[in-house]
């Protein structure tokens, strides 16, 4: 099984693109961020000629997110309890065995403003949520997750530390989600190594390697007894066929 986490920045800006991705890629399973269109907008027709069924949980204009797959889609949940001012950030449905949920964390613009301790709250809230899956189930949450959870996850190391995305607060708040009973899956199979999964548009900064890893997915133990190899899919944060990339990469994990 294949799945993924993506965070499109924008569906209508990239539905070729996505969907050139798809039937590049073959995933089985996707969880997508960043939608920025509300339900009865979402392009279901083209997903599923191209194979693929959609569940979605979408906003006009902002956040949304869906779970694309091959096979049927159950949805859990809608939307994190507790936390529907925070906009349509997240998403669970079970595909197969396994419950795969979907997250857009929010990005708390920078520590001193007003939106960093919704951010905050946000997390404790997905922390509470998430103590109620079972670890010894197959689960994964995947998304973007608007932190890096350590030094290395930064091109800038450990200038950027107590800068938005790599604050103690988020940073604690982070490995509370992994406290449940969760593995980073990307640094569990690739310990010590360097990658990124986001890039800013401005400055050529993915030429210059000026990234962070901040898309993430996390699974049960389940889940880790079942992966064999976990990537940034590079190649689709460059255009394609003249097709405008986001400025996040997908980040896929193959299962056994």
């Amino acid at each position: 099984m294949r799945i993924a986490t993506w965070n499109v920045n924008g569906l209508r800006a990239r539905l070729d693109f996505v969907l050139h991705w798809l039937d590049s890629r073959k995933p089985d399973v996707v969880g997508m961020q960043e939608l920025k269109v509300a339900d009865d907008e979402f392009p279901m027709e083209a997903f599923n000629a191209a194979g693929y069924e959609v569940v979605t949980h979408g906003q006009k204009g902002w956040n949304g997110v869906a779970i694309v797959a091959k096979q049927p889609v159950d949805v859990e949940i809608r939307g994190l309890p507790g936390q529907d001012e925070a906009g349509a950030r997240l998403i669970r449905a079970r595909v197969e065995d396994l419950s795969f949920a979907t997250a857009y964390c929010p990005n708390g613009k920078d520590v001193d403003h007003e939106d960093f301790p919704r951010k905050l709250v946000w997390y404790d809230s997905l922390r509470e949520y998430l103590d109620g899956v079972d670890p010894n189930t197959p689960f994964v949450i995947g998304g973007d997750f608007n932190v890096v959870p350590d030094p290395i996850d930064c091109w800038r190391g450990e200038a950027a530390d107590g800068t938005i995305f790599c604050t103690v607060e988020e940073r604690s708040r982070f490995q509370a989600l992994l406290d449940t009973g969760l593995v980073d899956l990307h640094r569990h199979a690739r310990p010590g190594e360097q990658f990124f999964s986001w890039w800013d548009y401005r400055g050529g900064a993915f030429h210059r390697g000026m990234g962070l890893r901040i898309d993430m997915l996390l699974g049960t133990a389940p889940v880790v007894q079942r992966l064999r190899e976990v990537t940034v899919d590079r190649e689709y944060r460059r255009k394609q066929e003249g097709m405008t990339a986001s400025d996040h990469a997908p980040v896929i994990a193959d299962l056994d």
